[in-house]
């Protein structure tokens, strides 16, 4: 007997000047250690997060240092409602700032997105409950850069401090 299997696109709100951390951990204190990887990560870092507890009591566990962003941390977990899923929204810092320390805490079990781009979570439902098969970041390619693309990508980087 086959166990019927729903599919569901949750879209996830990215607003202006925000970016949004999604991935899965394991365990009921990984909220205070996602906690602390920020904080010290980021002098003056803003940032929501929540945590879809598993099992017990099965809450939505949540963090932050931004009200407005712990808010939509909480709506986005909601939305996608999967075991042990994490979202994190940041402002005043980007994601490569932060990945690295998110990626050390011992209860990560991996990263699913970490964007400023719109984005969709592609969600499974069993009758045991919901999981994450994947994500949609931002867009489909146009084309593939040419040598002007890359003077002005390098040029970017540069611009911006991430290369000398």
């Amino acid at each position: 007997m086959s166990e019927e299997v729903k599919f569901h696109v949750v879209d996830i709100p990215v607003p202006e000047g925000t970016n949004v951390i999604i991935g899965q951990a394991h365990f009921i204190k990984t909220v205070e250690d996602l906690y602390e990887a920020l904080v010290t990560s980021v002098p003056g870092i803003k940032f929501g997060l929540a945590f879809c507890e598993a099992s017990h009591k099965r809450l939505i566990r949540h963090e932050g240092n931004d009200e407005e962003l712990r808010r939509l941390a909480i709506e986005a977990a909601k939305r996608i409602g999967a075991g042990h899923v994490f979202v994190i929204y940041i402002k005043d810092a980007w994601p490569i700032n932060v990945l690295n320390a998110i990626k050390s805490v011992q209860e990560v079990v991996t990263i699913f997105a970490a964007t400023g781009n719109p984005l969709q979570v592609i969600v499974v439902e069993t009758k045991q409950g919901r999981g994450v098969v994947g994500v949609v970041d931002g867009f489909t390619p146009l084309g593939v850069e040419t040598d002007d693309d890359i003077a002005e990508r390098r040029a970017f980087l540069r611009k911006i401090g991430y290369k000398k």
